[in-house]
C-alpha cells in the first residue's frame, strides 16, 4: 500500500460512519463515470432502485414523482398532467 492509500485510509477511518458512506459514495460515483466498462444506464438504474429499498426509503409513487419533477422544473402543471 501506497504512502497516499495508508494517509487516505486513515482519514477515512477517523470519519463518522454517516460520512465515511459518503466517502464510499463518491468513490463508487467517480469509479462510475470514468469506468471503461460503463455499466447501461438500465442496470444503473436497478442498483441505485435496489439501495433506496435496502435503506428502507419508502419509493416514490406516480403521483409522488410528478410532484417532484413539477416542483423542479418549476411547473405549474396538473399532477394529472404528468401521468400515464
Amino acid at each position: 500500500m501506497s504512502v497516499a492509500e495508508q494517509e487516505l485510509l486513515e482519514k477515512w477511518r477517523e470519519l463518522p460512519l454517516d460520512k465515511q458512506q459518503q466517502v464510499l459514495e463518491f468513490i463508487e460515483f467517480i469509479h462510475l463515470k470514468h469506468s471503461a466498462d460503463k455499466i447501461p444506464l438500465g442496470k444503473r438504474l436497478r442498483q441505485i432502485r435496489e439501495k433506496i429499498v435496502a435503506s428502507g426509503k419508502p419509493l416514490l409513487d406516480e403521483e409522488e414523482i410528478a410532484k417532484e419533477l413539477a416542483s423542479r422544473r418549476g411547473d405549474n402543471f396538473s399532477v394529472g398532467h404528468f401521468l400515464i
